[in-house]
């Protein structure tokens, strides 16, 4: 007689689950790494809109690891409790800001930026499959090639009378940081030569259209990540001390920076009138160092004549200006643990995220301010690929043959 067939169970739900799923990572990975190189806010909208289907799928099919657990461990990290005292401290200076309006609106931008980050973060599978990682390399070429078709003939293929907004400048800074957990991912299944040529492409695309901030957080990085390569714990403690050290000390860096900008591009240089007037802030008023002037005080402080127009626009002088020295020695703290935590991860990993921390921290030295909610939803978008990518690396390889037949003899 023949052999009953046993019909597969298909379960609708569980399928959708994984529809949202990819689509979810599709966005995050692919559509937003394109359009934000033609779209200012396309981070701020995608993001959100990516985070929501990826709870969604976790919801209908709970593959995503116990949410009580990670709460207990996110809660007694200290990276994190560190960076909720910067939060709470910038709660706090409501209080003294001048612009109390502004600063509350920005704060809970901030605030959902956190949140957006924590949602994804506990939405993630357990287990990422490989052909939803897959889409993050293929995503940062696809947004490097429209980045140098818009380098190259963006002039003609924009409508006559539409100004450059600077989508394409934050578009590249989105590259710049995909690009490392990219590179780890490709790397850790030995895809080397993939790796370098999309390390290549990135780098072309910011030769198209040269910027100093772009080109040096991207020479940073990739310093960083051939140190972590050939020594890493060398290069965790690095990346780790330098970028701390240099925020704790911040307000020490004009009168160090100045004499040296002064004699190489001479005394009018921008630069070092821009370091001028950062000197004149920390003379004029040094018990401000204590307390910070408040919340949203460096950007709306230019408008009405605070701060000169040409004071640094960077995170080292707006944490110190805004939150003193105790949201700044506290930011610092949090950055230092969560880079020494990030050495700590899968090996194969940690010279990309080496990497991803010195580019992210030129670029808030040398060009965005503290709390520009793009770079907040970038930074957020990025610590969400850099775990998705962890979770990627668990075992796949098949047992041997000879375990295989000592599992049937037992």
């Amino acid at each position: 007689m023949p052999r009953a067939s046993n019909p597969t169970t298909i379960d609708p739900a569980l399928d959708a689950a994984a529809l949202l799923r990819r689509i979810g990572f599709f966005g995050l990975f692919v559509i937003l790494p394109v359009l934000a190189q033609v779209a200012r806010r396309a981070t701020v909208i995608l993001a959100p809109i990516a985070v929501v289907l990826l709870i969604i799928a976790s919801a209908i099919d709970r593959r995503q690891r116990p949410v009580r657990p990670a709460v207990s461990r996110l809660l007694t990290a200290p990276a994190f409790l560190a960076g909720m005292l910067v939060v709470l401290w910038s709660v706090l200076s409501l209080t003294w800001t001048p612009f109390l309006g502004p600063a509350v609106e920005r704060l809970a931008n901030l605030a959902a930026t956190i949140g957006l980050a924590l949602l994804g973060y506990f939405a993630l599978p357990d287990r990422m499959r490989s052909a939803n990682l897959y889409l993050l390399p293929l995503g940062v070429v696809a947004g490097s090639i429209v980045a140098i078709v818009l380098g190259l003939f963006g002039a003609h293929l924009a409508p006559p009378g539409i100004d450059d907004d600077g989508a394409l400048d934050r578009g590249l800074i989105l590259l710049i940081l995909l690009v490392w957990p990219a590179l780890a991912w490709l790397r850790s299944r030995r895809r080397d030569r993939e790796a370098l040529g999309l390390a290549l492409l990135v780098a072309l695309a910011l030769t198209v259209q040269p910027d100093v901030t772009q080109i040096a957080a991207l020479a940073v990085g990739a310093l960083a990540f051939a140190i972590t390569s050939y020594r890493p714990k060398l290069g965790v403690m690095l990346t780790a001390t330098i970028s701390a050290a240099l925020l704790a000390v911040a307000p020490l860096l004009p009168f160090l920076a100045r004499p040296i900008g002064a004699a190489l591009l001479g005394p009018l240089a921008p630069a070092v009138l821009s370091l001028k007037s950062w000197q004149k802030v920390v003379t004029t008023d040094p018990v401000r160092l204590i307390t910070g002037h408040g919340f949203e005080t460096a950007l709306r402080g230019r408008l009405v004549g605070m701060l000169p127009l040409n004071a640094p626009t960077t995170a080292l002088f707006e944490f110190w200006y805004e939150l003193g020295i105790v949201g700044a020695l506290a930011a610092a703290f949090a950055l230092y643990a969560s880079i020494r935590r990030g050495g700590r991860d899968i090996p194969a990993l940690i010279p990309g995220a080496m990497g991803c921390f010195a580019a992210a921290f030129t670029v808030a030295c040398l060009g965005v301010g503290l709390t520009a909610i793009w770079w907040l939803s970038i930074i957020a978008i990025v610590i969400v690929v850099f775990v998705a990518v962890e979770r990627g690396q668990f075992r796949t390889s098949r047992p041997k043959v000879a375990k295989l037949h000592r599992l049937r003899e037992d």
